[in-house]
């Protein structure tokens, strides 16, 4: 299959490329290089892509819709995959107006491509972000999410709404997933692990917020890239039968659907410390800290509704995928 993958030289999207690649597809990604973090990270990942022959790489920010017209059109997808975004939730309290262009001017791009050259499947990221106030445990698919707690969630959410509205209006099939606190190999330097393995190794206090009283359904960066690609093979359908739509987790208006993709075993934020500590055999030094704006106590996802369509669950172990980050953190900064 040929599949579009916005946002390749990023975390998620370098690792789903990596794994569309292996699988024998032809995959061509576009990714702007914004300046959010290390460059030259996400150059490296582009790199490793462009040693196979399947890839193709595409460097232009979504909001230039005549590039990603011209580039879709020449290429013509069979799935497009939207990974591309801004992301961080404290970094939307600094830069808001970036959180509006990439997220709500980008995603609106690719839908409007979408339209003009209907793909198989078109599918795109969302986050646990959404569920907001929430405080029901596990958050499952059909629960309100009504009360974005950051710009971030909000545009996130905005771009479910915009994606249900092309689905219902163009009879788009189309895969909204929701990701629980991505991690692995090759991970973003703003997110907590790559942050606390850092400040370990160079002997630095960590920051940890709430005074540690937190809880987050850490995935496996593997575990979603596997849960992505077999979603892909799963374009909604429409549906006149309401036991089906509901089994199906299928919208009563469109071929479209939104997926939780998370462990559904939330990890006290102390435990992931521990095995930071433990695979890197040193202590940290602890800065307690109160709660910052935006966050949320615990994140838990109900995988139900992924295992039902694909027989599928994310099930890397904590302690192994920390492993896992630590040996890259240490194999790519030579520490």
């Amino acid at each position: 299959m040929k599949y579009l993958v916005t946002g390749t030289a990023g975390f998620i999207g370098f690792h789903v490329a990596k794994l569309l690649i292996s699988q024998g597809h032809e995959v061509a990604g576009i990714d702007g290089m914004t300046p959010y973090y290390d460059v030259q990270l996400k150059r490296r990942r582009h790199q490793a892509l462009l040693q196979s022959p399947n890839f193709t790489a595409h460097e232009f920010l979504l909001e230039d819709a005549a590039r990603l017209s011209e580039t879709y059109a020449a290429f013509a997808p069979e799935i497009i995959i939207h990974l591309a975004a801004q992301a961080g939730v404290r970094y939307s309290l600094e830069n808001p107006r970036a959180y509006i262009e990439a997220n709500i001017v980008g995603t609106f791009n690719i839908l409007e491509t979408a339209r003009e050259l209907p793909p198989l499947h078109l599918m795109l990221a969302s986050t646990s972000s959404v569920y907001g106030a929430n405080t029901k445990i596990p958050f499952v698919e059909s629960d309100r999410t009504d009360h974005p707690l950051t710009l971030y969630a909000a545009t996130k959410k905005a771009t479910e709404g915009m994606a249900h509205s092309y689905s219902h209006l163009w009879k788009l099939p189309t895969t909204l997933f929701r990701f629980f606190s991505v991690y692995g190999p090759w991970g973003r330097p703003d997110m907590a692990l790559f942050l606390f393995t850092k400040a370990i190794i160079e002997d630095r206090p960590i920051q940890i917020y709430n005074h540690g009283n937190m809880e987050r359904d850490f995935t496996y960066v593997d575990d979603l890239a596997q849960a992505i690609a077999l979603l892909s093979e799963l374009a909604p359908t429409e549906s006149d039968d309401p036991e089906e739509t509901e089994l199906q987790g299928l919208s009563p208006a469109a071929p479209y659907r939104v997926v939780n993709i998370g462990n559904a075993a939330p990890v006290p934020l102390l435990t992931f410390i521990k095995a930071i500590e433990a695979s890197l055999g040193r202590k940290a030094k602890r800065e307690y800290l109160p709660m910052q704006p935006g966050d949320v106590i615990a994140t838990c996802a109900d995988n139900e509704l992924l295992y039902r369509l694909t027989n599928f669950r994310p099930s890397t172990p904590v302690n192994v995928g920390v492993d896992r980050f630590v040996r890259w953190y240490r194999d790519y900064y030579e520490v």
